[in-house]
């Protein structure tokens, strides 16, 4: 589920609530489930990956995100038509409360309809067969990044426990040295020396 979430994030404001977003995201990891091959020796996050980006971004292909009604339509058009004539009269733009007010509506419509005239970004650049624009919001490739904080997380978690406990105080609870070896009943010089006798361990399992 931290993997769903990691994508989800990268897709958080960019139209879709997060509940939705979080939704297709457990789809995918539900369809990767069902459908990993352990016979091809890949690890499950680098095959579950692309299946929930997959589902994430159907969402947007498929109209997922906020529908806007002929009102809101009209009312940007309008406020399109206003602003470009303030434009070549005045050499700007109105502000919002100075349309709510030409227009004789909320500040609150008026920024629904802005927000709703925006362009959705393309993710793909790409079209479909019948040469419509695929929808898509652009996201960092992190699917590497991803997949080598899972690899240290499993890598850590076959240490034997004393190691867990030392890599877990240092880096996951910021301890220093002395502060770890106070707790574990050790000195410095010993979880200095195990300390790094560890991350050559974890860097060899990570190297599989």
């Amino acid at each position: 589920m931290g993997l769903v979430h990691a994508c989800c994030k990268r897709f958080a404001g960019k139209g879709i609530e997060y509940e939705e977003l979080f939704a297709a995201g457990s789809l995918g990891l539900a369809k990767a489930i069902n459908n990993f091959d352990e016979s091809r020796n890949l690890q499950f996050s680098t095959y579950a990956f692309p299946v929930i980006m997959g589902e994430i971004k159907r969402l947007f292909r498929d109209g997922g995100a906020v529908k806007v009604s002929r009102s809101l339509k009209e009312l940007a058009s309008a406020i399109c038509k206003i602003n470009n004539e303030s434009k070549m009269k005045n050499g700007m733009e109105l502000t919002v409360s100075q349309l709510a007010q030409k227009l004789g509506t909320t500040e609150e419509k008026i920024i629904d309809a802005l927000n709703s005239s925006r362009y959705p970004l393309s993710l793909t650049a790409e079209y479909d067969e019948e040469g419509n624009p695929q929808l898509d919001v652009p996201t960092d490739d992190i699917q590497e990044e991803i997949s080598e904080r899972l690899s240290l997380e499993q890598a850590v978690q076959t240490l034997e426990e004393s190691d867990r406990k030392i890599i877990h105080l240092r880096y996951y609870r910021n301890k220093t040295q002395t502060q770890t070896a106070k707790i574990l009943d050790m000195t410095q010089v010993q979880v200095s020396r195990r300390e790094k006798k560890i991350l050559g361990i974890i860097r060899e399992k990570m190297s599989i």
